[in-house]
C-alpha cells in the first residue's frame, strides 16, 4: 500500500506517524495522482491541530497531511474530461498530499507545464495560488504602495513577486535575517521587531500605505492598520477571526483552476519565482513540517516523494 506521513487524532506533532493507506479511487470528476513532490504549509500542521476546513467533517480516521502537490495522473475518475492518465498536474488535494497517492478534483487541478519541475509546481496550489488571489482582491493600481506583512514565508514571497509585476511599490516585513532576500524580491525591507508601524511610516513617500496583505497577524497589525486611508484595502490569511475590527477581510479565495493556470504562465514567465529553499524526501516528513511550523522558513519547503 502506498506509504503517507499522516495524523491519527488532533493534537500537537506527537499524533503524526508514517502509515501505509489504500490507495484511493478516484470519483465523479477526481483524478488518481502518483505524487512526486508536495508542498509543505503552515494550513498543514494547522489541520492536524483541529482546524477543520469550511464543510469538512469531523475526522474519522487517519489522515494524510499536505495541500498543495505535483505529480502524474495514474486514473480519472467518471466524467472526467480533459486529462488522462500519463498528463502532468498540479492541484489542491482531496486525501492530503505527503503520500505516494492522492486525489485531486479536477475543478482545482492544472496542466503541469513542461517547462516547470515538479518540485516548484508543488509550491503553486497554495502559496502562490494565496498571493495571487489576494492581489487581485486589493485591485490597487500600478504605483500604489501596498504593505506585505511577512514577505519572507511561501506567500509573502508570491504575493511580493507578484505585486511587484504589477507595478506595485513592496514594503515587505520580515525578521532582520531576511532582509537582503526580501529586498531580492524587489521589496523595501522592514525588520519586525518594535515601533514596527513607525518604522513603516519613515520608509514610505508620505508616510502611508495604499493596501497590507497580512501573513502575519497578532498584535502588530492593528497599529500598521493605521497606515491605511481605506480599511477595505486590508486583507489578510492570518487573522480571520479579528481583520473585521480593523475594517479588513479575509483573502477570498478563488480556488479555481483558472487561477493554477495564471500562477503557473507566471512561473513559467520567471515572474514568479517558488524561491524552494529546501527540500526532503518523504521519510523526513517529519522534519519537513517542524521547519515551517517553527515560523522561521524562508522561501518554500517541499516534500519529494519520488523521481
Amino acid at each position: 500500500m502506498p506509504k503517507a506521513y499522516a495524523f491519527t487524532e488532533h493534537g500537537g506533532p506527537e499524533v503524526e506517524t508514517f502509515l501505509d493507506l489504500p490507495k484511493p479511487d478516484p470519483g465523479p470528476g477526481q483524478l488518481l495522482v502518483a505524487v512526486r513532490a508536495a508542498g509543505v504549509n503552515p494550513v498543514d500542521w494547522k489541520l492536524r491541530a483541529g482546524k477543520r476546513r469550511p464543510g469538512q467533517g469531523p475526522l474519522t480516521g487517519p489522515e494524510a497531511l499536505g495541500s498543495e502537490v505535483a505529480g502524474v495522473v495514474a486514473a480519472v475518475g467518471p466524467g472526467v474530461e480533459g486529462f488522462a492518465v500519463g498528463d502532468p498536474v498540479f492541484g489542491n488535494p482531496v486525501a492530503g498530499g505527503y503520500t505516494e497517492y492522492t486525489l485531486i478534483p479536477t475543478d482545482i487541478a492544472a496542466h503541469k507545464p513542461d517547462a516547470l519541475s515538479y518540485t516548484d509546481a508543488a509550491t503553486l496550489a497554495v502559496a502562490a495560488a494565496t498571493a495571487y488571489d489576494g492581489v487581485r482582491q486589493l485591485d490597487l493600481p500600478a504605483g500604489s504602495t501596498l504593505l506585505v506583512a511577512g514577505a519572507g514565508g511561501g506567500v509573502g514571497v508570491a504575493a511580493t513577486q507578484i505585486a511587484v509585476h504589477f507595478g506595485l511599490r513592496v514594503v515587505g516585513t520580515a525578521s532582520a535575517g531576511k532582509k537582503e532576500f526580501v529586498e531580492s524580491l524587489g521589496a523595501t525591507h522592514v525588520a519586525r521587531g518594535p515601533q514596527l508601524p513607525e518604522r513603516i511610516r519613515e520608509s514610505v513617500p508620505g508616510g502611508r500605505v495604499d493596501g497590507i496583505f497580512d501573513l502575519v497577524g497578532g498584535p502588530d497589525l492593528a497599529g500598521v492598520a493605521e497606515l491605511l486611508d481605506d480599511r477595505t484595502k486590508l486583507v489578510t490569511v492570518a487573522a480571520k477571526d479579528t481583520v473585521a475590527e480593523l475594517g479588513g477581510v479575509p483573502v477570498a479565495r478563488a480556488r479555481t483552476a483558472a487561477v493554477l493556470d495564471e500562477v503557473a504562465l507566471l512561473a513559467v514567465a520567471g515572474v514568479l519565482r517558488p524561491h524552494v529553499t529546501a527540500t526532503y524526501p518523504l521519510d523526513r516528513a517529519d522534519e519537513a513540517l517542524r521547519e515551517v511550523e517553527g515560523g522561521h522558513a524562508r522561501g518554500k519547503i517541499v516534500i519529494e516523494v519520488s523521481g
